[in-house]
């Protein structure tokens, strides 16, 4: 079956499922993989044959095929076990990803959004919110700030990503927000080390929609990650990654300072 072919399965089995989702038809193959990926975002759950994973399986690993990957071990490292990169996180070959996820676990459900979130779970495929709504499920209740939860990475080309989720700062920043984002890196970091993890990429957790100023975040990332590295994680390798030229900026000049 050709890749054209897998997309137009793959929508009509979804279409068939988010019967409230109406498009125009698709002039051509980028607007088709809009479609899709649109379908993915809102999908919540009912039963999928199994065609439809094998399908969606061979599709994005052959869409994975012509993007960019970075191998982490390629990172120049500005401190022992720290690196800085400046790209799309799901790219990252790493051995685990950060995703600044909301506390349903389930990914954002906007069609098309351009937050992480929703870029992990579309890259990954539907089985990543199959397996957060399993445990979300077995825990009783939301995630709750600052905790962590790990999971397989499916189609992306890390092996594993680990969710948190992040701090809403409101009018002003307070200590409570500081210590609950330090305790999304520390929580993230204990899941590294408990599962072997020797890569860990971490995104700008809080901030842009969350409000969290760059500067302070970045700094608290660096100090929680470097006393992680020395108490209990010392040959986890961790990438900043970053997204924008001002956390570029932040994570180059701590670093090397």
């Amino acid at each position: 079956m050709q890749q054209e072919e897998r997309l137009d399965y793959l929508i009509q089995i979804l279409q068939e499922q988010v019967g409230n989702m109406r498009f125009a038809p698709a002039k051509n193959l980028a607007e088709k993989k809009d479609i899709f990926r649109a379908l993915m975002n809102v999908w919540q759950g009912k039963n999928l044959p199994d065609t439809y994973f094998t399908l969606q399986d061979e599709y994005l690993q052959e869409e994975l095929k012509y993007r960019p990957v970075q191998n982490v071990q390629d990172l120049p490292q500005l401190q022992k076990n720290c690196s800085v990169w400046q790209g799309d996180i799901t790219l990252l070959a790493a051995d685990a990803i950060v995703n600044a996820a909301n506390k349903t676990l389930l990914g954002c459900l906007v069609p098309l959004h351009m937050c992480i979130d929703n870029a992990i779970h579309s890259f990954a495929g539907l089985q990543l919110r199959i397996k957060c709504r399993e445990i979300i499920a077995a825990q009783g209740h939301e995630e709750e700030t600052g905790q962590a939860k790990i999971t397989p990475a499916y189609n992306l080309p890390c092996r594993y990503v680990i969710h948190t989720v992040g701090p809403v700062v409101g009018q002003r920043l307070t200590k409570r927000d500081e210590d609950l984002l330090c305790s999304c890196y520390r929580s993230c970091m204990r899941q590294a080390a408990a599962n072997k993890i020797k890569s860990l990429a971490f995104c700008c957790i809080s901030t842009g929609v969350f409000h969290f100023p760059n500067q302070r975040a970045g700094e608290l990332a660096v100090q929680t990650v470097k006393a992680c590295q020395k108490e209990f994680a010392p040959d986890v390798h961790v990438i900043f990654n970053v997204f924008k030229d001002v956390d570029l900026a932040v994570y180059t000049k701590l670093l090397q300072g």
